[in-house]
């Protein structure tokens, strides 16, 4: 079986140290030369940063987050030790841990490391696809020959300058399809690097709970128990048409994932899947006007970002989060896709009419779907607005005079309720 050495990048066959140098820290695997598609994972990114920047954090828990009324964004180790973890009320993590460190999201630093990660890795293979900031697909087929090495020594070398060179760790996860990839990386944080291999793929995931499927959230969890399925294994049980009868396009998936299997490319120009925006408040909020004027404001901000990429989007949708922190979700398909504005408005401050009873709110937020390219946005005219196509052209001119004189040159009125 080959193993690797983690710390010097030797390959040996035999014992629990490295021969070359005597780490412990080694790799062992039947398929680990043989596997070329990974997914590395900054390890608490956000925290990680802001301790790398300022020293005298690196003994104490850090959250990352939005003050007292917020939620945690992300958070160290030590932090996570006490039970904090991302997406937890604020409220509640300072409680779990009060000599925590509270500091405010950086995006635009966060975003400079990320670039510098990426570039790291595109040395490695262009086909990198980033999911987010701090974590990214790899596909390292057909590079061994160009690098004298085979992925697995690569990933390690990867990681190896990513902590010397920034500061960061990352962990890895090496498999032969991104979804088992990414399993794999979530496996031995932090600072981890582990293998699932073909051969030993049903094994590995008869056992685990519905949850280890990528996308498996909460409420869908919730459905699946409901119908006694806890376990992927109870997931195998399922005949495919029974699964894709009881939950629809997202049986089929599961039935899928459950065996193993994703014929997913990494692919790097992988478009996103939704543009969003939120905001929580410092206090709940009930009046309409004050919640439409936080509505328009990030509609704003959606619709510019869906410019900025040249997207539009067929599905509206609107986030609202209730003080005893239910989330309530509500969407809206749209004839044709939209970029506009305006557009966006309409129908998020219906879904936000038709769910105005279940205030107060401390948190909305606004979302465009069902993503396609901005030629094929805002074709059709609307037959019951003829006046919609006249805004749209006056929002265009209003784009155009806040490229040239800022973002704050023309404005409307409701963005200041």
């Amino acid at each position: 079986m080959p193993i690797l050495c983690r710390d010097c990048l030797k390959v040996f066959e035999t014992g629990r140290r490295c021969p070359a140098c005597l780490s412990a820290r080694i790799l062992s695997h039947p398929e680990l030369l043989s596997l070329s598609i990974a997914h590395v994972d900054c390890d608490a990114f956000y925290a990680s940063v802001e301790k790398r920047d300022d020293p005298s954090l690196r003994d104490r828990p850090v959250i990352v987050g939005g003050g007292q009324r917020g939620v945690v964004s992300t958070c160290c180790y030590l932090a996570r030790i006490r039970g904090v973890r991302s997406a937890m009320p604020m409220f509640q993590a300072l409680r779990l841990c009060p000599d925590a460190v509270v500091l405010r999201p950086r995006p635009s630093r966060y975003a400079e490391i990320s670039r510098q990660i990426r570039a790291m890795m595109e040395d490695l293979t262009p086909l990198v696809e980033p999911l987010s900031l701090d974590e990214a697909f790899l596909d390292l087929s057909g590079t061994q020959r160009l690098h004298g090495a085979p992925p697995a020594v690569m990933l390690v070398r990867l990681a190896g300058r990513i902590e010397r060179e920034l500061g960061l760790t990352v962990s890895v996860g090496l498999s032969h399809n991104k979804f088992l990839a990414k399993v794999a990386s979530d496996l031995d944080k932090p600072r981890g690097f582990s293998v699932i291999g073909r051969a030993e793929t049903q094994d590995f995931l008869r056992a685990r709970p519905v949850s280890t499927i990528w996308g498996v959230g909460a409420a869908t969890r919730a459905e699946l128990e409901a119908a006694g399925i806890r376990t992927i294994d109870d997931l195998l049980r399922w005949d495919r048409k029974d699964l894709h009868r009881r939950f629809g396009a997202m049986g089929d998936r599961l039935w899928t994932l459950a065996r193993g299997h994703d014929s997913r490319r990494v692919s790097p120009n992988a478009p996103p899947r939704s543009i969003s925006a939120e905001t929580t408040f410092a206090q709940d909020i009930r009046d309409v006007d004050l919640l439409e004027g936080h509505l328009w404001r990030l509609v704003e901000k959606v619709a510019d970002r869906a410019k900025a990429r040249n997207l539009g989007g067929r599905t509206v949708t609107v986030k609202l989060k209730r003080t005893n922190f239910v989330t309530l979700t509500r969407r809206h398909a749209l004839r044709d896709a939209t970029q506009i504005a305006d557009r966006i408005w309409a129908e998020a401050r219906g879904l936000l009419a038709a769910t105005i009873d279940q205030a107060p709110f401390r948190l909305i937020g606004v979302g465009l779907n069902d993503l396609v390219p901005a030629e094929q946005a805002d074709r059709a005219g609307d037959l019951l607005d003829p006046q919609a196509a006249r805004r749209a052209r006056a929002e265009r001119a209003a784009d155009a005079i806040r490229a040239r004189f800022g973002s704050q040159a023309i404005i409307k009125g409701r963005s200041l309720r």
